[in-house]
Protein backbone atom coordinates (compact mmCIF):
# COMPACT_ATOMS: atom_id res chain seq x y z
CA UNK A 1 0.00 0.00 0.00
CA UNK A 2 1.10 3.58 -0.75
CA UNK A 3 -0.23 7.00 0.20
CA UNK A 4 -1.49 9.68 -2.19
CA UNK A 5 -4.02 12.51 -1.99
CA UNK A 6 -6.71 14.17 -4.07
CA UNK A 7 -7.80 17.80 -4.25
CA UNK A 8 -11.28 19.03 -3.38
CA UNK A 9 -11.10 22.78 -3.92
CA UNK A 10 -8.09 23.94 -1.91
CA UNK A 11 -8.25 20.98 0.46
CA UNK A 12 -6.29 17.78 -0.05
CA UNK A 13 -7.84 14.54 1.16
CA UNK A 14 -5.72 11.45 1.94
CA UNK A 15 -6.00 8.48 -0.43
CA UNK A 16 -4.68 4.98 0.16
CA UNK A 17 -3.47 3.12 -2.92
CA UNK A 18 -4.00 -0.63 -2.49
CA UNK A 19 -2.76 -3.15 -5.09
CA UNK A 20 -3.66 -6.81 -5.40
CA UNK A 21 -1.88 -9.12 -7.85
CA UNK A 22 -3.78 -12.37 -8.47
CA UNK A 23 -3.78 -15.22 -10.91
CA UNK A 24 -5.83 -14.80 -14.04
CA UNK A 25 -5.67 -13.25 -17.47
CA UNK A 26 -3.26 -10.27 -17.59
CA UNK A 27 -5.23 -7.10 -16.80
CA UNK A 28 -4.85 -3.79 -14.99
CA UNK A 29 -8.06 -2.66 -13.24
CA UNK A 30 -8.40 0.67 -11.45
CA UNK A 31 -11.31 1.23 -9.04
CA UNK A 32 -12.29 3.84 -6.45
CA UNK A 33 -14.10 6.56 -8.46
CA UNK A 34 -11.16 7.60 -10.67
CA UNK A 35 -11.88 10.25 -13.31
CA UNK A 36 -10.39 10.11 -16.82
CA UNK A 37 -6.85 11.37 -16.10
CA UNK A 38 -6.55 8.91 -13.20
CA UNK A 39 -7.81 5.97 -15.27
CA UNK A 40 -5.23 6.80 -17.95
CA UNK A 41 -2.46 6.25 -15.39
CA UNK A 42 -2.58 2.54 -16.31
CA UNK A 43 -0.76 3.19 -19.56
CA UNK A 44 1.72 5.64 -18.04
CA UNK A 45 2.55 3.34 -15.14
CA UNK A 46 2.92 0.27 -17.39
CA UNK A 47 5.32 2.06 -19.73
CA UNK A 48 7.32 3.70 -16.91
CA UNK A 49 7.82 0.37 -15.12
CA UNK A 50 9.07 -1.24 -18.31
CA UNK A 51 11.56 1.61 -18.81
CA UNK A 52 13.11 1.00 -15.37
CA UNK A 53 13.35 -2.73 -15.99
CA UNK A 54 10.47 -3.74 -13.70
CA UNK A 55 7.57 -4.61 -16.01
CA UNK A 56 4.13 -5.44 -14.70
CA UNK A 57 3.65 -9.11 -13.85
CA UNK A 58 1.63 -11.11 -16.37
CA UNK A 59 -1.24 -11.47 -13.90
CA UNK A 60 -4.41 -9.64 -12.96
CA UNK A 61 -3.50 -6.37 -11.23
CA UNK A 62 -6.25 -4.54 -9.29
CA UNK A 63 -5.64 -1.05 -7.91
CA UNK A 64 -8.06 0.38 -5.35
CA UNK A 65 -8.06 4.07 -4.45
CA UNK A 66 -9.63 4.37 -1.00
CA UNK A 67 -11.94 5.83 0.20
CA UNK A 68 -14.10 4.66 -2.68
CA UNK A 69 -16.81 7.32 -2.22
CA UNK A 70 -14.50 10.29 -2.98
CA UNK A 71 -13.88 11.09 -6.64
CA UNK A 72 -10.19 11.14 -7.57
CA UNK A 73 -8.88 13.84 -9.91
CA UNK A 74 -5.58 14.54 -11.64
CA UNK A 75 -2.46 12.70 -12.72
CA UNK A 76 -0.70 12.94 -9.34
CA UNK A 77 -1.50 9.31 -8.46
CA UNK A 78 0.95 7.79 -10.97
CA UNK A 79 3.93 7.55 -8.62
CA UNK A 80 1.91 6.06 -5.76
CA UNK A 81 0.27 3.49 -8.06
CA UNK A 82 3.64 2.47 -9.52
CA UNK A 83 5.30 2.07 -6.11
CA UNK A 84 2.32 0.21 -4.61
CA UNK A 85 2.41 -2.17 -7.59
CA UNK A 86 6.13 -2.80 -7.07
CA UNK A 87 5.53 -3.44 -3.37
CA UNK A 88 2.77 -5.93 -4.18
CA UNK A 89 5.10 -7.77 -6.57
CA UNK A 90 7.90 -7.84 -3.93
CA UNK A 91 10.19 -5.54 -5.93
CA UNK A 92 10.14 -2.89 -3.18
CA UNK A 93 9.86 -3.20 0.62
CA UNK A 94 6.21 -2.51 1.46
CA UNK A 95 6.95 -1.32 5.00
CA UNK A 96 9.15 1.49 3.67
CA UNK A 97 6.18 3.08 1.88
CA UNK A 98 3.88 3.32 4.90
CA UNK A 99 5.03 6.75 6.16
CA UNK A 100 5.55 8.54 2.85
CA UNK A 101 3.24 10.58 0.64
CA UNK A 102 3.99 9.94 -3.03
CA UNK A 103 3.02 12.64 -5.52
CA UNK A 104 3.78 12.95 -9.21
CA UNK A 105 2.82 12.19 -12.78
CA UNK A 106 4.92 9.71 -14.75
CA UNK A 107 5.97 10.10 -18.35
CA UNK A 108 6.19 7.07 -20.62
CA UNK A 109 9.98 7.06 -20.06
CA UNK A 110 9.68 7.05 -16.28
CA UNK A 111 10.43 10.74 -15.71
CA UNK A 112 8.53 12.46 -12.90
CA UNK A 113 6.44 15.45 -13.96
CA UNK A 114 5.02 18.27 -11.79
CA UNK A 115 1.36 18.36 -10.72
CA UNK A 116 -1.03 20.94 -9.27
CA UNK A 117 -1.73 21.46 -5.57
CA UNK A 118 1.45 19.95 -4.12
CA UNK A 119 1.54 22.40 -1.20
CA UNK A 120 -1.96 21.39 -0.07
CA UNK A 121 -1.07 17.71 -0.45
CA UNK A 122 2.10 17.98 1.62
CA UNK A 123 0.20 19.90 4.31
CA UNK A 124 -2.29 17.02 4.33
CA UNK A 125 0.57 14.53 4.82
CA UNK A 126 1.80 16.51 7.82
CA UNK A 127 -1.68 16.51 9.34
CA UNK A 128 -1.82 12.73 8.85
CA UNK A 129 1.41 12.34 10.84
CA UNK A 130 3.49 10.96 7.98
CA UNK A 131 7.27 10.96 8.04
CA UNK A 132 7.77 12.63 4.68
CA UNK A 133 6.74 13.24 1.10
CA UNK A 134 8.34 12.58 -2.28
CA UNK A 135 7.43 15.13 -4.93
CA UNK A 136 8.59 16.01 -8.45
CA UNK A 137 11.71 18.19 -8.50
CA UNK A 138 9.78 21.05 -10.13
CA UNK A 139 7.34 21.07 -7.19
CA UNK A 140 10.03 20.77 -4.53
CA UNK A 141 10.31 24.50 -3.76
CA UNK A 142 6.64 24.90 -2.78
CA UNK A 143 6.61 21.61 -0.86
CA UNK A 144 9.64 22.74 1.16
CA UNK A 145 7.51 25.45 2.79
CA UNK A 146 5.97 22.82 5.07
CA UNK A 147 8.13 22.37 8.16
CA UNK A 148 8.21 19.32 10.41
CA UNK A 149 8.13 16.96 7.44
CA UNK A 150 10.91 15.33 5.39
CA UNK A 151 10.39 16.45 1.80
CA UNK A 152 12.42 14.79 -0.96
CA UNK A 153 12.65 15.81 -4.62
CA UNK A 154 12.73 13.19 -7.38
CA UNK A 155 13.21 13.40 -11.14
CA UNK A 156 12.38 9.81 -12.13
CA UNK A 157 10.67 6.62 -11.03
CA UNK A 158 14.04 4.83 -11.07
CA UNK A 159 15.41 7.22 -8.42
CA UNK A 160 12.38 6.69 -6.19
CA UNK A 161 12.70 2.90 -6.48
CA UNK A 162 16.39 3.10 -5.61
CA UNK A 163 15.60 5.36 -2.65
CA UNK A 164 13.21 2.84 -1.11
CA UNK A 165 15.59 -0.01 -1.89
CA UNK A 166 18.26 1.88 0.07
CA UNK A 167 20.72 2.32 -2.82
CA UNK A 168 20.14 6.04 -3.54
CA UNK A 169 19.52 9.20 -1.52
CA UNK A 170 16.97 11.65 -2.91
CA UNK A 171 17.91 15.31 -2.36
CA UNK A 172 16.04 17.29 0.28
CA UNK A 173 13.70 19.97 -1.06
CA UNK A 174 14.81 23.54 -0.36
CA UNK A 175 12.86 26.77 -0.21
CA UNK A 176 13.47 29.35 -2.94
CA UNK A 177 12.64 33.02 -2.58
CA UNK A 178 10.30 34.67 -5.07
CA UNK A 179 12.62 36.93 -7.08
CA UNK A 180 10.19 37.80 -9.88
CA UNK A 181 9.89 41.41 -10.98
CA UNK A 182 6.30 42.55 -10.58
CA UNK A 183 5.69 44.47 -13.80
CA UNK A 184 2.18 45.47 -12.72
CA UNK A 185 3.39 47.46 -9.72
CA UNK A 186 4.01 51.16 -10.30
CA UNK A 187 4.93 53.94 -7.90
CA UNK A 188 2.24 56.29 -6.63
CA UNK A 189 4.73 59.11 -7.11
CA UNK A 190 4.41 58.58 -10.88
CA UNK A 191 0.82 59.88 -10.74
CA UNK A 192 0.44 63.58 -11.55
CA UNK A 193 -2.47 65.44 -10.01
CA UNK A 194 -5.48 63.39 -8.83
CA UNK A 195 -4.89 64.22 -5.15
CA UNK A 196 -8.36 63.05 -4.10
CA UNK A 197 -7.85 59.66 -5.77
CA UNK A 198 -4.45 59.19 -4.17
CA UNK A 199 -5.93 60.00 -0.79
CA UNK A 200 -8.73 57.48 -1.38
CA UNK A 201 -6.26 54.75 -2.33
CA UNK A 202 -4.30 55.38 0.87
CA UNK A 203 -7.49 55.04 2.93
CA UNK A 204 -8.45 51.93 0.97
CA UNK A 205 -5.08 50.28 1.59
CA UNK A 206 -5.03 51.20 5.27
CA UNK A 207 -8.44 49.74 6.08
CA UNK A 208 -9.01 47.20 3.28
CA UNK A 209 -11.84 49.22 1.71
CA UNK A 210 -13.22 48.76 -1.81
CA UNK A 211 -12.93 51.77 -4.10
CA UNK A 212 -14.54 52.96 -7.33
CA UNK A 213 -12.68 55.39 -9.61
CA UNK A 214 -14.97 57.33 -11.92
CA UNK A 215 -13.54 59.66 -14.53
CA UNK A 216 -12.96 60.39 -18.23
CA UNK A 217 -10.68 58.33 -20.49
CA UNK A 218 -7.01 59.11 -19.96
CA UNK A 219 -7.59 60.46 -16.46
CA UNK A 220 -5.24 57.96 -14.82
CA UNK A 221 -7.67 55.34 -13.46
CA UNK A 222 -5.62 52.35 -14.63
CA UNK A 223 -2.34 53.92 -13.51
CA UNK A 224 -3.78 54.56 -10.06
CA UNK A 225 -5.03 50.97 -9.76
CA UNK A 226 -1.63 49.57 -10.68
CA UNK A 227 -0.01 51.49 -7.84
CA UNK A 228 -2.27 49.84 -5.27
CA UNK A 229 -0.19 46.69 -4.55
CA UNK A 230 2.82 48.88 -3.79
CA UNK A 231 1.12 50.67 -0.89
CA UNK A 232 -0.45 47.61 0.73
CA UNK A 233 1.22 46.05 3.80
CA UNK A 234 3.46 43.03 3.10
CA UNK A 235 1.97 39.55 3.25
CA UNK A 236 2.45 37.63 6.49
CA UNK A 237 3.79 34.08 6.28
CA UNK A 238 0.34 32.56 6.81
CA UNK A 239 -1.15 34.84 4.13
CA UNK A 240 1.64 33.84 1.72
CA UNK A 241 0.84 30.17 2.31
CA UNK A 242 -2.84 30.83 1.56
CA UNK A 243 -2.05 32.66 -1.68
CA UNK A 244 0.53 30.05 -2.72
CA UNK A 245 -1.97 27.23 -2.16
CA UNK A 246 -4.50 28.93 -4.44
CA UNK A 247 -1.97 29.47 -7.23
CA UNK A 248 -0.67 25.92 -6.84
CA UNK A 249 -4.16 24.42 -7.15
CA UNK A 250 -4.83 26.66 -10.16
CA UNK A 251 -1.57 25.48 -11.79
CA UNK A 252 -0.31 29.09 -11.91
CA UNK A 253 2.54 28.98 -9.40
CA UNK A 254 5.79 30.01 -11.15
CA UNK A 255 8.30 27.17 -11.44
CA UNK A 256 10.84 27.07 -8.64
CA UNK A 257 8.93 29.46 -6.37
CA UNK A 258 8.32 28.41 -2.77
CA UNK A 259 5.98 31.18 -1.66
CA UNK A 260 4.11 34.00 -3.36
CA UNK A 261 5.48 36.92 -1.37
CA UNK A 262 3.85 39.77 -3.29
CA UNK A 263 0.24 40.86 -3.09
CA UNK A 264 -1.65 39.44 -6.09
CA UNK A 265 -2.90 41.90 -8.70
CA UNK A 266 -5.56 40.56 -11.04
CA UNK A 267 -6.91 42.55 -13.98
CA UNK A 268 -9.45 40.45 -15.95
CA UNK A 269 -10.87 41.83 -19.19
CA UNK A 270 -14.49 42.95 -19.11
CA UNK A 271 -15.41 40.14 -21.52
CA UNK A 272 -14.48 37.53 -18.86
CA UNK A 273 -17.21 34.98 -18.18
CA UNK A 274 -18.89 34.52 -14.83
CA UNK A 275 -17.03 31.21 -14.36
CA UNK A 276 -13.76 32.96 -15.16
CA UNK A 277 -14.46 35.57 -12.49
CA UNK A 278 -15.99 33.34 -9.80
CA UNK A 279 -14.41 29.97 -10.59
CA UNK A 280 -15.92 26.65 -11.55
CA UNK A 281 -15.40 23.60 -13.73
CA UNK A 282 -15.18 19.93 -12.83
CA UNK A 283 -13.39 19.77 -10.50
CA UNK A 284 -13.96 23.41 -9.46
CA UNK A 285 -10.94 25.64 -9.88
CA UNK A 286 -10.39 29.13 -8.48
CA UNK A 287 -11.45 32.11 -10.58
CA UNK A 288 -10.14 35.66 -10.63
CA UNK A 289 -11.65 36.62 -7.28
CA UNK A 290 -9.87 33.73 -5.53
CA UNK A 291 -6.63 34.45 -7.41
CA UNK A 292 -6.88 38.01 -6.06
CA UNK A 293 -7.11 36.72 -2.45
CA UNK A 294 -5.12 38.99 -0.10
CA UNK A 295 -4.41 41.30 -3.03
CA UNK A 296 -6.12 43.59 -5.53
CA UNK A 297 -8.85 42.82 -8.06
CA UNK A 298 -8.98 45.60 -10.66
CA UNK A 299 -12.09 45.70 -12.81
CA UNK A 300 -11.70 48.30 -15.54
CA UNK A 301 -14.76 49.33 -17.58
CA UNK A 302 -16.82 48.19 -14.60
CA UNK A 303 -20.30 48.49 -16.19
CA UNK A 304 -19.17 46.49 -19.25
CA UNK A 305 -18.86 43.24 -17.28
CA UNK A 306 -21.86 40.95 -17.55
CA UNK A 307 -24.60 41.45 -14.99
CA UNK A 308 -24.12 37.89 -13.73
CA UNK A 309 -20.39 38.41 -13.17
CA UNK A 310 -20.93 41.67 -11.27
CA UNK A 311 -23.69 40.29 -9.07
CA UNK A 312 -21.51 37.28 -8.27
CA UNK A 313 -19.13 39.69 -6.51
CA UNK A 314 -21.66 40.48 -3.80
CA UNK A 315 -21.06 37.36 -1.69
CA UNK A 316 -17.23 37.51 -1.66
CA UNK A 317 -17.23 41.27 -1.02
CA UNK A 318 -19.35 40.66 2.07
CA UNK A 319 -18.14 37.25 3.26
CA UNK A 320 -14.54 37.10 2.01
CA UNK A 321 -15.14 33.75 0.30
CA UNK A 322 -17.03 32.22 -2.61
CA UNK A 323 -18.83 28.88 -2.55
CA UNK A 324 -19.22 26.90 -5.78
CA UNK A 325 -21.89 24.20 -5.71
CA UNK A 326 -21.99 21.47 -8.32
CA UNK A 327 -24.03 18.27 -8.44
CA UNK A 328 -21.24 16.19 -6.93
CA UNK A 329 -19.14 18.66 -4.95
CA UNK A 330 -19.37 21.82 -2.88
CA UNK A 331 -16.20 23.91 -2.81
CA UNK A 332 -15.36 27.12 -0.94
CA UNK A 333 -12.48 29.33 -2.06
CA UNK A 334 -11.15 32.23 0.05
CA UNK A 335 -11.64 35.59 -1.68
CA UNK A 336 -10.57 38.44 0.59
CA UNK A 337 -9.45 40.99 -1.94
CA UNK A 338 -9.51 44.75 -2.26
CA UNK A 339 -11.74 45.70 -5.17
CA UNK A 340 -10.59 48.63 -7.30
CA UNK A 341 -13.19 49.33 -9.97
CA UNK A 342 -12.99 51.96 -12.70
CA UNK A 343 -15.65 53.37 -14.99
CA UNK A 344 -16.46 56.38 -17.14
CA UNK A 345 -19.11 58.85 -15.95
CA UNK A 346 -21.17 58.22 -19.10
CA UNK A 347 -21.06 56.01 -22.22
CA UNK A 348 -18.84 58.43 -24.16
CA UNK A 349 -16.78 59.17 -21.05
CA UNK A 350 -16.80 62.96 -21.15
CA UNK A 351 -19.70 64.02 -18.95
CA UNK A 352 -18.68 67.13 -17.03
CA UNK A 353 -15.58 67.68 -19.17
CA UNK A 354 -14.78 71.40 -19.69
CA UNK A 355 -14.59 70.80 -23.45
CA UNK A 356 -18.34 70.08 -23.45
CA UNK A 357 -17.80 67.08 -25.73
CA UNK A 358 -20.43 64.88 -24.08
CA UNK A 359 -23.64 64.42 -26.06
CA UNK A 360 -25.11 61.65 -23.91
CA UNK A 361 -28.72 62.12 -22.88
CA UNK A 362 -29.79 61.80 -19.25
CA UNK A 363 -31.62 58.58 -20.08
CA UNK A 364 -28.57 57.08 -21.75
CA UNK A 365 -26.40 57.99 -18.77
CA UNK A 366 -28.95 56.52 -16.38
CA UNK A 367 -29.05 53.21 -18.26
CA UNK A 368 -25.25 53.07 -18.40
CA UNK A 369 -24.84 53.56 -14.66
CA UNK A 370 -27.74 51.22 -13.87
CA UNK A 371 -25.61 48.33 -15.15
CA UNK A 372 -23.99 48.43 -11.71
CA UNK A 373 -26.72 47.59 -9.23
CA UNK A 374 -27.43 49.45 -6.02
CA UNK A 375 -26.67 46.44 -3.76
CA UNK A 376 -23.24 46.12 -5.40
CA UNK A 377 -22.52 49.85 -5.01
CA UNK A 378 -23.54 49.51 -1.36
CA UNK A 379 -20.54 47.20 -0.90
CA UNK A 380 -18.09 49.78 -2.26
CA UNK A 381 -16.78 52.05 0.48
CA UNK A 382 -15.12 54.82 -1.52
CA UNK A 383 -16.16 56.51 -4.75
CA UNK A 384 -13.80 59.10 -6.26
CA UNK A 385 -14.63 61.32 -9.22
CA UNK A 386 -11.49 62.06 -11.20
CA UNK A 387 -11.32 65.32 -13.13
CA UNK A 388 -9.84 65.37 -16.61
CA UNK A 389 -6.12 66.12 -16.77
CA UNK A 390 -4.36 68.35 -19.26
CA UNK A 391 -1.24 67.33 -21.16
CA UNK A 392 0.73 69.99 -19.29
CA UNK A 393 0.37 68.04 -16.05
CA UNK A 394 2.64 65.26 -17.32
CA UNK A 395 5.52 67.66 -17.95
CA UNK A 396 5.50 68.82 -14.34
CA UNK A 397 7.51 67.33 -11.46
CA UNK A 398 5.84 64.77 -9.17
CA UNK A 399 3.58 66.54 -6.69
CA UNK A 400 2.88 63.72 -4.27
CA UNK A 401 4.67 61.27 -1.99
CA UNK A 402 6.11 58.00 -3.40
CA UNK A 403 4.60 54.62 -2.65
CA UNK A 404 7.21 53.87 0.02
CA UNK A 405 6.12 56.87 2.11
CA UNK A 406 2.42 56.12 1.71
CA UNK A 407 3.03 52.44 2.49
CA UNK A 408 4.74 53.35 5.75
CA UNK A 409 1.65 55.31 6.84
CA UNK A 410 -0.60 52.47 5.73
CA UNK A 411 1.39 49.90 7.73
CA UNK A 412 1.30 52.09 10.83
CA UNK A 413 -2.46 52.56 10.54
CA UNK A 414 -3.03 48.85 9.87
CA UNK A 415 -0.95 47.87 12.90
CA UNK A 416 -2.98 50.28 15.04
CA UNK A 417 -6.14 48.47 13.91
CA UNK A 418 -4.81 44.98 14.49
CA UNK A 419 -3.70 45.85 18.04
CA UNK A 420 -7.29 46.57 19.05
CA UNK A 421 -9.00 43.48 20.51
CA UNK A 422 -12.31 44.54 18.94
CA UNK A 423 -10.83 44.16 15.45
CA UNK A 424 -10.08 40.48 16.11
CA UNK A 425 -7.02 40.67 13.85
CA UNK A 426 -9.04 42.11 10.98
CA UNK A 427 -8.70 45.54 9.30
CA UNK A 428 -11.46 48.12 9.65
CA UNK A 429 -13.01 47.20 6.32
CA UNK A 430 -13.97 43.80 7.79
CA UNK A 431 -15.28 45.01 11.15
CA UNK A 432 -18.62 43.66 12.35
CA UNK A 433 -21.23 46.29 13.37
CA UNK A 434 -21.02 45.48 17.09
CA UNK A 435 -17.23 45.86 17.18
CA UNK A 436 -17.46 48.98 15.03
CA UNK A 437 -19.82 50.69 17.46
CA UNK A 438 -17.39 49.97 20.28
CA UNK A 439 -14.43 51.68 18.61
CA UNK A 440 -16.19 54.36 16.53
CA UNK A 441 -18.41 56.12 19.05
CA UNK A 442 -19.50 59.48 17.63
CA UNK A 443 -20.05 62.85 19.23
CA UNK A 444 -23.47 64.52 19.02
CA UNK A 445 -22.28 66.72 16.15
CA UNK A 446 -20.91 63.74 14.22
CA UNK A 447 -24.13 61.80 14.76
CA UNK A 448 -26.18 64.72 13.50
CA UNK A 449 -24.00 65.06 10.41
CA UNK A 450 -24.29 61.34 9.66
CA UNK A 451 -28.05 61.34 10.20
CA UNK A 452 -28.54 64.32 7.87
CA UNK A 453 -26.36 62.70 5.20
CA UNK A 454 -28.26 59.41 5.48
CA UNK A 455 -31.57 61.19 4.92
CA UNK A 456 -30.32 63.40 2.09
CA UNK A 457 -28.43 60.66 0.23
CA UNK A 458 -30.78 57.78 1.02
CA UNK A 459 -28.05 55.65 2.60
CA UNK A 460 -28.91 52.10 3.59
CA UNK A 461 -27.92 50.55 6.91
CA UNK A 462 -25.06 48.76 5.13
CA UNK A 463 -23.87 52.03 3.59
CA UNK A 464 -23.92 53.76 7.00
CA UNK A 465 -21.80 50.95 8.45
CA UNK A 466 -19.31 51.38 5.65
CA UNK A 467 -19.16 55.14 6.21
CA UNK A 468 -18.27 54.49 9.84
CA UNK A 469 -15.62 51.96 8.84
CA UNK A 470 -14.01 54.49 6.51
CA UNK A 471 -14.18 57.21 9.17
CA UNK A 472 -12.47 54.87 11.65
CA UNK A 473 -9.68 54.24 9.12
CA UNK A 474 -9.22 57.97 8.47
CA UNK A 475 -8.86 58.47 12.22
CA UNK A 476 -6.28 55.67 12.37
CA UNK A 477 -4.27 57.26 9.56
CA UNK A 478 -4.18 60.50 11.55
CA UNK A 479 -3.33 58.73 14.80
CA UNK A 480 -6.58 59.72 16.51
CA UNK A 481 -8.12 57.51 19.18
CA UNK A 482 -11.62 58.89 18.56
CA UNK A 483 -13.57 59.34 15.33
CA UNK A 484 -14.05 63.09 14.89
CA UNK A 485 -16.66 65.02 12.94
CA UNK A 486 -14.08 65.85 10.26
CA UNK A 487 -13.41 62.13 9.73
CA UNK A 488 -17.12 61.42 9.30
CA UNK A 489 -17.49 64.34 6.88
CA UNK A 490 -14.65 63.05 4.70
CA UNK A 491 -16.06 59.52 4.74
CA UNK A 492 -19.49 60.81 3.70
CA UNK A 493 -17.89 62.60 0.77
CA UNK A 494 -16.81 59.24 -0.66
CA UNK A 495 -20.41 57.96 -0.85
CA UNK A 496 -21.46 60.18 -3.78
CA UNK A 497 -21.78 57.85 -6.78
CA UNK A 498 -23.64 60.43 -8.89
CA UNK A 499 -20.88 63.03 -8.76
CA UNK A 500 -23.24 65.63 -7.31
Amino acid sequence: MAHASTLVGLQALPVQVEVDIARGLPAFDLVGLPEASVRESRMRVRSALEQVGLPLPTRRVTVNLAPADVRKYGAGFDLAIAMATLAASRECPEDSLRDWLLVGELSLTGALRPVRGVLAKVLCAKQQGMRGAIVPAENAAEAAVVSGLEVRAATSLADVVAFFQGTFVLPTAERVRDTRIDLEQLDLGDVRGQHAARRALEISAAGDHNVLLMGPPGGGKTLLARTMPGILPPLSFDESVEVTSIYSVAGMLPAGVSLVERRPYRHPHHTASTVGIVGGGDPPRPGEIALAHRGVLFLDEFPEFTREALEALREPLEEGSVTIVRSRVRTTFPARFTLVAAMNPCPCGYQGDPSDRCECSDERIRKYRARVSGPLLDRIDLCVHLPGTSAMVYSEAPDGPPSSEVRARVIEARERQLRRPQNQNEPNGRLQPKALRAIAALSADAKGLLSAAAERMGLSARALTRVLRVARTIADLEGEESVLTAHVAEAIGYRSFSGE
